[in-house]
């Protein structure tokens, strides 16, 4: 059994600011290595839960976060920026369970810490629409997990906050959820201690991957192609930025439109239009 953990960083333990999680500020540092500390949790567990392979994607920023020298040796990581996948690499290469770690909510979510979706200083919202479905709101915990659906991979545990746990609840139900912390607000929340997290983040880990053992996942989020992808900006100048690739279509005011074949073209897509904004 090959076991995909995705990790981002605003939703791990402690983590309350951006400061914390930014490359070159004097704390990053110490949330790096709490960081590597919530995904080796999720290591432990997912092994003793039967992983044959685990496979580590490094999600956050330049994907250089995760300190090798500190990580479950058991465990591979994918690292470094651009990857075809970003975030979730790896999912292409025959992935039967996948566990986000560190994950945060959606931008515009009240009490979520540091909620945002990719860029907190030009998107406001995303969202889908799949053939012949309703048009749904969308962050990363939601874009990542329809991409692993794609590969018929369904997710199966996630840890961060309270909203972003519910975020995963209502897109995968049945999905495990380790709390990390009660956010307050975007930048306050009570946190719990890291031997308190690290314990609960492996037991969750290995109650996931048990549900892939008997066999009773949460179904894979599969989106049916094509799909309409539709970015909202923060600014009418980075909408007019966007609406130069190829396919993409001014929809209104500040949203950008693209309609994708499937699931990886739409997450193809979609990084596009972020970056040329």
């Amino acid at each position: 059994m090959r076991i995909l953990i995705a990790a981002d960083m605003e939703g791990i333990t402690g983590v309350v600011h951006f400061d914390q999680v930014t490359p070159g500020h004097a704390e990053y540092a110490r949330f790096r290595k709490l960081m590597t500390d919530d995904v080796n949790a999720a290591v432990r567990g997912a092994f003793a839960a039967g992983a044959d392979e685990v496979i580590v994607s490094d999600g956050h920023w330049n994907a250089t976060n995760i300190l090798i020298e500190s990580l479950d040796p058991r465990a591979r990581l994918n690292s470094g920026s651009p990857r075809p996948y970003s975030m979730i690499e790896g999912i292409d290469s025959g992935i039967d369970g996948v566990l986000f770690i560190g994950y945060h909510a959606r931008a515009g979510t009240p009490h979520a810490i540091l909620d945002h979706t990719w860029s907190s200083s030009r998107v406001e919202g995303v969202w889908l629409t799949p053939a012949g479905g309703e048009k749904l709101a969308i962050g990363e915990i939601g874009l990542n997990g329809a991409v692993c659906g794609h590969f018929g991979a369904p997710v199966v545990m996630i840890s961060g906050d309270q909203s972003a746990c519910a975020e995963a609840e209502a897109l995968f139900p049945g999905i495990v959820t380790a709390v990390v912390k009660q956010a307050k607000g975007r930048n306050a929340a009570e946190c719990l201690p890291p031997a308190e997290t690290a314990e609960m983040i492996e037991q969750c880990a290995a109650k996931g991957v048990d549900h892939l053992v008997a066999e009773r996942p949460p179904k894979p989020l599969r989106l049916q192609g094509p799909i309409t992808v539709a970015v909202e900006y923060v600014k009418s100048e980075m909408a007019d930025d966007a609406a130069i690739l190829p396919g993409a279509r001014r929809a209104e005011g500040k949203v950008v439109e693209f309609v994708a074949q499937d699931m990886p073209e739409a997450y193809r897509a979609f990084r596009s239009l972020v970056g040329l904004a």
